[in-house]
């Protein structure tokens, strides 16, 4: 079964002639992609970027512009988190030679400080203080994942590059001046307890410098379209504007081909998921996935297809699994017996509720591609409908 799109697809069926992607209770599904690039990979969980850790100008003159020892009740219960922190962080920073607490005894010390403050226990504004103040240790920068986008190859752009890798050159640009060293604000705030006009104030200043980031990222992308010859205003500022808020997010998936799977695989990663009790169960089938392919391709039929031939064809997959696995760097290993009799026992035969769910999760994923969000699978999804359980292989 193949999805085709833009030159890429998701196939449900290994490379030959007489593959079945689904045997009885057992199926499983790849992508066929050299590169796919998300910007909103939207992530289940992500710390919100608020800079604590490193607040602007601006936010450091809203925050001082209130009073956090103010006895009035409503107000003293009703002032951003964001502030308390941004205050309280910068006294910290002052008694500690300009450090932000770092050890786990620093940390307690910076959230007992936070409590002192407190008017009453029944301050929500103070008691969300308290769950988020790790947010001002964080360590200012950017993570490996987009370390290593910037840094890639493909960062190096031409007239010919695509798009997204035009944004992440100006995104290198952006990080060494403007951002010194930090990426574009997202410039979004999470709901806190708060007056109105204190929080509408907030996402005011939030949202100004997200657009200063954003501006200032338009200005290298159109730098850079210029230098490699093309049309400056070729990348519509949605875009731009969207990939600023995602920048923390951004996400490169890469793919072996076929025949780099077939004719060079990973013996450290194969040998490693064989081993791996988590992990064993799918590699045998996906190793007798490639040996009941060779053997239909012998035979000129599926084994098992004959009840009169089962008993023969156990043998014979057997073999044909070993030297699949010999030639995968598996010398001496060898597979489950009651797999290998079980894969001869189905004979080819498609459960439709397991042809069903495989169907379900390609679509998933099909959609996943054509609209660039969230991040799709990294390998080989096999599934194991006798324990419902499904693993993905990066082979």
């Amino acid at each position: 079964m193949i999805f085709p799109f833009s030159g890429s697809y998701v196939s449900t069926t290994l490379a030959g002639s007489h593959n079945k992607s689904i045997l009885g209770r057992f199926t499983y599904l790849f992508i066929v992609l050299q590169e796919h690039c998300v910007i909103e990979s939207k992530p289940d969980h992500f710390l919100d970027d608020l800079r604590l850790h490193n607040p602007w100008t601006e936010l450091k003159q809203f925050a001082k512009s209130i009073d956090i020892n103010d006895k009035d009740p409503v107000v003293h219960k009703h002032t951003p988190y964001i502030v308390v922190l941004v205050r309280l962080a910068e006294k910290w920073a002052d008694a500690h030679d300009g450090n932000m607490p770092s050890t786990r005894q620093e940390k307690k010390e910076f959230k007992d400080l936070i409590r002192a403050h407190m008017l009453n226990v029944d301050e929500e504004n103070y008691k969300e203080a308290v769950d988020s103040s790790y947010k001002v240790s964080v360590t200012p920068g950017i993570s490996n994942e987009i370390h290593q986008i910037i840094d890639d190859d493909s960062a190096e752009v031409n007239s010919s590059s695509e798009d997204f890798w035009i944004l992440v050159a100006a995104l290198k640009e952006f990080i060494s001046k403007e951002g010194n060293g930090e990426l574009p604000l997202e410039g979004t705030i999470p709901d806190m307890t708060s007056l109105t006009e204190y929080y509408v104030s907030l996402q005011k200043i939030y949202q100004a410098k997200a657009e200063f980031d954003c501006l200032a990222l338009e200005h290298h992308v159109k730098e850079i379209l210029k230098q490699i010859g093309r049309d400056p205003d070729s990348i519509s500022r949605a875009y731009i504007k969207t990939f600023c808020k995602n920048s923390r997010k951004l996400r490169i998936c890469r793919y072996r081909s076929f025949k780099e799977e077939f004719s060079s695989p990973i013996v450290s990663e194969i040998q490693r998921y064989f081993s791996d009790e988590d992990c064993s169960y799918a590699m045998n089938f996906y190793i007798l996935l490639r040996a009941v392919d060779r053997l239909a391709a012998n035979y000129s039929r599926l084994p098992g297809i004959f009840d009169s031939e089962i008993d023969e064809d156990i043998p014979r997959l057997k073999t044909v699994a070993a030297s699949v696995l010999s030639e995968m760097g598996l010398n001496g290993a060898s597979l489950s017996q009651d797999l290998v009799t079980e894969m001869c026992r189905f004979g080819g035969a498609e459960i439709h509720p397991v042809a069903a769910f495989i169907g379900g999760v390609a679509s998933q994923e099909v959609i996943k591609l054509v609209t660039k969000q969230f991040v799709p699978l990294g390998g080989t999804f096999i599934f194991n409908g006798i324990d419902l359980k499904s693993q993905v292989l990066v082979l």
